[in-house]
């Protein structure tokens, strides 16, 4: 070989080394973390996806993927997550105890697994360095344990979305150093204790969907970074505390739906300028809604919806919401809010038992492009809905029952994405269509529809109190 032919060789060798990435001529990483790992995976019973078939015993496990390494190559953490849109993304199996032979792990991530189950893992009180525990979406069960405030070097400790029952314990207080705490969506029961007050560094709480009682504490005054507080879904009672009212310079998520909260709305929400999502519904809040909400200029998010509220409902000045719902409490608004018809990013407009009473075709909304549901069920409207729904590209949803709507339904035009039509109990006339026996859910009784009904597959109270409508489930058509 000439010399300029090894001279190349050499070079080309030499780059290609420098380029290769760290430790991948199958370099080993620490035993203790391949062992921890292998254990992990041998505890998996089924992986349909393959998620962790990179995990092969003699090669660098720090390119096995979900598994990171600093620069010592000790894995510094695990993280593997399920796809939630493939049913077949899950992994079923427990959480080896042999993971506590990562002990330079600082942060555990096992989200939307879906089939990992057994108790909390307490082999995680062994890492001294972990700071970071995300087990989200699994199906584990049993007790949070009562020392979890031993854990004190956590930043971030989130467990929403599994089986967790009994009380919070009180211990958790200890965790001085959390900026999120997600205990969402378990069977917790008990009250929200008390101590949790000490967390003064949180900026995410969330408790929802679970089985909490009693009043909400009235912690709030020192929990000033708070961002997002989400307590909806359990059995609260009482009124909003008072000293929610300080988080006012921050608190964009603020979450109380599904309760059963009472007394008045309280007037001090009009202060939070920065708020994005304010949820109300389903508790037992009386008087009138805070004139002081004009203020919440930001809002994107405001559900109402379930109450005993009472006119006079203010204006306000959003300057673009994005779903609204104010159903189902005691208001006569007459007419569809002008401020919600200014909106350009509107998709979500839940008006239904509102007392409206006006025509639907003099409603000129400013954009209808976006719209994914409707509900105006239950008022006084009248006129068409045709030139709505024919502008609505996207909707999925659209309720109308019960009202004084007028229109041929074969001038309706179905988008592609529309799955739940209710136009019960109105004034509709015309042939049923095959485009609309086309939908998934479907409710078109009650009206003056004519003709024979197209092959479907739904039952006889989709169709009936439409005196000339024949044809299955109907009566047959006379020849």
């Amino acid at each position: 070989m000439n010399l300029f032919l090894t001279t190349t060789l050499l070079i080309l060798v030499t780059i290609s080394t420098t380029l290769l990435p760290h430790n991948a001529y199958g370099a080993k990483c620490d035993p203790d973390d391949e062992s921890g790992l292998l254990a992990f995976k041998s505890g998996i019973k089924s992986d349909p996806t393959s998620m962790l078939k990179s995990w092969i015993p003699g090669t660098n496990c720090c390119t096995w993927v979900g598994v990171g390494c600093l620069d010592n190559k000790r894995v510094t953490s695990l993280s593997l997550t399920g796809d939630t849109e493939n049913p077949k993304s899950f992994l079923s199996g427990t959480i080896s105890p042999s993971l506590s032979k990562l002990k330079f792990l600082d942060g555990i991530y096992l989200i939307n697994l879906l089939k990992i189950s057994g108790p909390f893992p307490d082999f995680l009180f062994k890492l001294p360095n972990l700071k970071y525990i995300y087990i989200e979406n699994n199906t584990l069960s049993g007790p949070i344990p009562q020392n979890i405030g031993s854990m004190n070097q956590l930043e971030a400790f989130s467990l929403q979305e599994n089986k967790f029952t009994g009380p919070i314990p009180s211990s958790i207080s200890a965790l001085t150093k959390l900026t999120q705490l997600k205990l969402g969506n378990n069977f917790l029961t008990g009250t929200i204790p008390v101590s949790l007050k000490n967390l003064t560094n949180l900026t995410y709480l969330s408790l929802q969907g679970n089985q909490l009682s009693g009043n909400i504490p009235d912690i709030f005054t020192s929990l000033k970074n708070l961002i997002i507080l989400q307590l909806s879904h359990n059995k609260f009672s009482g009124n909003i505390p008072l000293s929610i009212s300080s988080l006012y310079p921050t608190l964009r998520y603020l979450e109380l739906g599904h309760n059963s909260l009472s007394g008045k709305i309280p007037d001090f929400l009009g202060k939070f300028k920065a708020l994005d999502t304010l949820d109300l519904s389903k508790n037992q809040f009386k008087g009138t809604v805070p004139k002081s909400f004009a203020n919440l200029t930001k809002i994107f998010n405001l559900d109402l919806s379930d109450n005993f509220l009472v006119d006079p409902f203010p204006v306000m000045n959003v300057k673009g919401i994005e779903s609204l719902d104010l159903s189902r409490n005691m208001f006569h608004l007459k007419e569809i809010p002008k401020w919600v018809a200014t909106s350009p990013i509107i998709y979500s407009l839940k008006l239904a038992h509102c007392g409206i009473k006006m025509k639907l075709d003099d409603w000129k909304p400013l954009e209808t492009f976006f719209y994914d549901y409707i509900d105006l069920s239950g008022n006084e409207i009248s006129g068409s809905a045709v030139g709505l729904l024919n502008k609505t590209e996207y909707l999925i949803e659209f309720r109308g029952s019960e009202n004084l709507l007028k229109f041929d339904l074969e001038s309706l035009k179905f988008g592609n994405r529309l799955k739940y039509l209710d136009l019960s109990h109105n004034l509709v006339f015309g042939k049923v269509t095959k485009s609309v026996v086309g939908i998934q859910k479907l409710n078109v009784s009650y009206n003056r529809l004519c003709g024979e009904i197209p092959k479907n597959n739904f039952p006889a109270s989709v169709f009936v109190g439409n005196d000339c409508l024949c044809g299955p489930p109907l009566m047959p058509c006379k020849v």
